[in-house]
């Protein structure tokens, strides 16, 4: 079985952040959201992958590389526009051949084991779709599935006004060769995109078997910043501390606390959970709870909770951020509070009265 990542999206619910960087390679816990994807897939044998990328096709590459690291072989499939998930199938034609495939949104996470999800698939035989299936409380922003009286799929319908189910679909799909017929039969919809919800639908109006499995843990689609950062103390709440640099006599740690070599804490708080990647260097600071600090990132002086601090980020002079989410080079100096939304290599002084930064 085959593997097929979506990494096309441009991330429009991210901006300014996604002006310069793909949303898949949005850290949580410090590593990127597609290396979690790739890790769950070569977890359950699949590692011949195949990633469709649009414009931010470089960065991924040179995030991923040939997947060797992982155990896994990659293709990389440029989609020629970005006209929705089944088109996204169509191109993908050549390398998926008839070989069974899971579909993966390459910004989705979720907290259930692929393994019970895919088990017996592989394998064949009549089942034409498998669709992950979670309970949400806002149906209208997603695919929707609706059941029939014997639970099975009777209805699928993309973002509907009036929602008749709260069993959205998760950013996981399992395809048979069928899937090819379905996609070149369906029309654009509305917003001219080829939807995965009409190529299902096709299928189970011709009769095929498509079946369903339903999400115990939590699930997040992380394209915004919000869903980020719960995602973010969702995977923290796992972390196991550990200690590899440096922190001096008059630092505390409390709680899991995970500080990478080579990084450096003095005279300073860190509140568990909180994981400090290497280089970074923290000074006279009160950090956590739920904090990812990337490589190379300098807290000076100035108090954070709830963020992301991607790569290279800074953040001093008595501010104090919280529900944030910081590009790589970013910087936030100044003794006021805020919650901030930034895109890489932004620069923000902030004043003594609260900021509310975007979202």
């Amino acid at each position: 079985m085959k593997g097929l990542i979506l990494a096309g999206g441009s991330g429009r619910r991210l901006r300014p952040l996604t002006h310069t960087s793909a949303k898949q390679l949005v850290p949580i816990a410090n590593k990127p959201i597609l290396h979690y994807v790739i890790e769950d897939l070569v977890g359950v044998g699949v590692t011949d992958l195949g990633i469709v990328v649009g414009d931010t096709a470089d960065e991924i590459r040179a995030s991923v590389g040939d997947g060797s690291r992982w155990g896994a072989t990659v293709t990389y499939i440029e989609q020629s526009a970005p006209l929705g998930l089944a088109h996204a199938v169509v191109e993908a034609g050549g390398f998926l051949g008839d070989d069974r495939f899971v579909m993966y949104l390459g910004d989705n996470m979720f907290e259930d084991s692929l393994e019970a999800v895919v088990d017996g698939f592989a394998e064949g035989g009549v089942v034409s779709a498998r669709l992950l299936l979670s309970r949400v409380d806002d149906p209208g922003s997603f695919g929707v599935a609706e059941l029939g009286n014997d639970g099975s799929i009777c209805r699928l319908v993309e973002k509907p006004d009036d929602p008749r189910s709260d069993l959205a679909l998760v950013g996981v799909y399992l395809f048979g060769p069928a899937i090819h017929e379905a996609v070149r039969s369906i029309e654009p919809s509305a917003r001219g995109e080829l939807e995965i919800t009409d190529a299902i639908s096709w299928l189970v109006d011709r009769g095929d078997t498509v079946e369903h499995r339903l999400l115990d843990g939590w699930w997040i689609d992380t394209g915004k910043k919000d869903p980020l950062l719960e995602c973010n103390r969702l995977v923290l709440d796992g972390i196991v501390g550990e200690v590899a640099g440096s922190v001096d006599d008059t630092s505390r740690l409390d709680g899991m606390v995970r500080v990478g070599a080579g990084a450096e804490v003095v005279d300073s708080t860190l509140v568990g959970p909180v994981v400090v990647a290497a280089g970074a260097r923290i000074q006279g600071s009160r950090v956590g709870p739920y904090v990812s600090v990337g490589a190379d990132c300098t807290i000076t002086g100035a108090t954070v909770d709830h963020s992301v601090l991607m790569d290279s980020s800074r953040v001093a002079g008595g501010a104090h951020l919280s529900d944030s989410v910081l590009g790589r080079h970013a910087e936030v100096s100044g003794g006021g509070s805020a919650s901030l939304l930034l895109g890489d290599h932004s620069v923000v002084e902030l004043g003594e009265s609260r900021g509310v930064g975007g979202d």
